[in-house]
């Protein structure tokens, strides 16, 4: 599957987001299907950023499963950059970079991933991008909820 790719603008500050999104921790409080999470205390990069492993549930319809992934958050290059250990999926990769943007911060989110089931492989390219608007949309109600938009200039 070719990489999946989307661009929001959020009018909050780069650095907000990118804490809000590399917080793994808090994430079953604000996207729904992430039934639990639990995240390794996090360790140096040589790079000044920090590098954690995340261990997620996740549930919805009749589908219930945990996988693990390695996340590496570059405060720097204001850049997370997430990547399976173990799990349903064959494939998952993701990688968010949170950009200054003239009202506020332009987000780019890329994913691609695979199942190993041929079945939930196909139920979910059936309604990926349904279900990455509805994640995207978590953050933004999240950011929202948490931060003070920026004015235009």
């Amino acid at each position: 599957m070719p990489v999946h790719h989307v661009e929001r603008i959020l009018p909050y500050t780069p650095d907000e987001v990118f804490r809000l999104v590399g917080d793994v921790k808090r994430y079953p409080e604000f996207v729904p299907w992430i039934t639990s999470l639990i995240a390794t205390r996090p360790g140096p990069t040589p790079e000044g950023g920090d590098r954690l492993s995340a261990e997620a549930r996740v549930g919805f319809s009749f589908v219930n499963e945990a996988f693990s992934t390695r996340v590496a958050r570059d405060p720097q290059a204001r850049s997370i950059t997430v990547s399976l250990i173990r799990g349903p999926f064959r494939r998952l990769e993701n990688q968010w970079r949170f950009e200054p943007h003239p009202t506020g911060v332009k987000v780019i989110f890329d994913i691609d991933f695979e199942f190993r089931s041929p079945l939930l492989d196909g139920l979910l390219r059936a309604n990926f991008e349904r279900a990455v608007d509805k994640l995207i949309g978590c953050f933004e109600g999240r950011a929202a909820a948490l931060y003070t938009p920026q004015s235009a200039p």
